[in-house]
């Protein structure tokens, strides 16, 4: 049985993928108590002295404000950090899954959804910084898989902690009646993070490469925000009172981030639509009754 050093372990990709593939692999989870990504020398000192066959490298900081404000840190958690560790699976000949973001197209002025193939821009430090991780691995790891994710969705359970996502932020709104904003100029995949942990063994297995994962979606995520509002139950009324489009945000430049799933499905690993997942969502945790 191989063995999978995880980074970020306590996150919701990270948790989620070990509890799924417990008895698949070996895992060594480590944690900012293990290792603290601003401090790149820790990390590589600390991945350095496990025996690992791959490495699953899921922690960074993607949080947009915190990267914009304190880039020179942001470099250090997202880049530094991860070449160190990009250097040690190459001197211990470990297998690299490394994940990436929509982000790096945030920058593009065309309209997705965006095949691997696409050039690729951002105009955020966390999207430059996933950018300049990408060169980083082709160089050090020429046989690394580059997981590009779209944004991540699901509801905590026992042991995992869902990150905030489309469907918390709706049940937040409706739930506690919280007038909530949505943005109006902006498409992006929304995808279920059980389809991903489901079908993480496959994904080691892997030609080296990027490969984008998402489920489709066609909708701005205003429009999103009303599916996953009327889903739920919540009556036209409640739905214009409480799920409020942001005209505002991207007013500018129409952000679309959509990926194109297809060159996965080509290895049968396949992540369906946004409608789907927000059921399938809604029927696992028992907000809706199975059909």
């Amino acid at each position: 049985m191989k063995t999978i050093l995880v980074t970020g372990a306590n996150g919701y990709i990270a948790s989620y993928i070990a509890a799924v593939n417990q008895t698949k692999f070996n895992w060594i989870k480590m944690t900012r108590k293990d290792a603290d990504l601003s401090d790149p020398d820790a990390v590589e000192r600390f991945v350095r002295s496990q025996d690992f066959d791959l490495c699953l490298h899921t922690a960074a900081n993607a949080t947009t404000a915190v990267c914009e404000e304190n880039p020179a840190l942001a470099h250090r958690i997202n880049v530094e950090s991860t070449e160190a560790i990009a250097k040690v699976c190459h001197e211990k000949g470990a297998r690299l899954i490394f994940c990436s973001t929509e982000q790096v197209f945030n920058g593009k002025t065309n309209f997705g959804p965006f095949a691997e193939e696409e050039d690729i821009a951002a105009v955020t430090v966390y999207g430059q910084n996933k950018i300049e991780c990408e060169k980083i691995l082709h160089q050090w790891c020429p046989d690394a898989v580059i997981l590009r994710f779209s944004w991540m969705m699901g509801l905590s359970m026992p042991g995992i902690k869902a990150s905030p996502n489309i469907v918390s932020n709706v049940m937040n709104a409706i739930l506690h009646q919280q007038p909530t904003l949505f943005t109006v100029h902006e498409k992006r995949c929304m995808t279920y993070a059980r389809r991903l942990a489901e079908q993480f063994e496959a994904i080691t297995t892997l030609p080296a490469g990027i490969y984008h994962v998402a489920s489709a979606n066609d909708k701005s995520t205003y429009e999103s925000a009303k599916t996953v509002a009327s889903m739920l139950g919540a009556t036209p009324e409640a739905i214009a009172r409480y799920i409020l489009p942001n005209e505002e945000r991207y007013a500018d430049r129409f952000r679309d981030y959509r990926l194109d799933a297809q060159k996965l499905a080509q290895y049968g690993i396949t992540f369906g639509t946004f409608d789907e997942d927000v059921e399938a969502i809604l029927r696992d945790f028992g907000w809706r009754k199975s059909s």
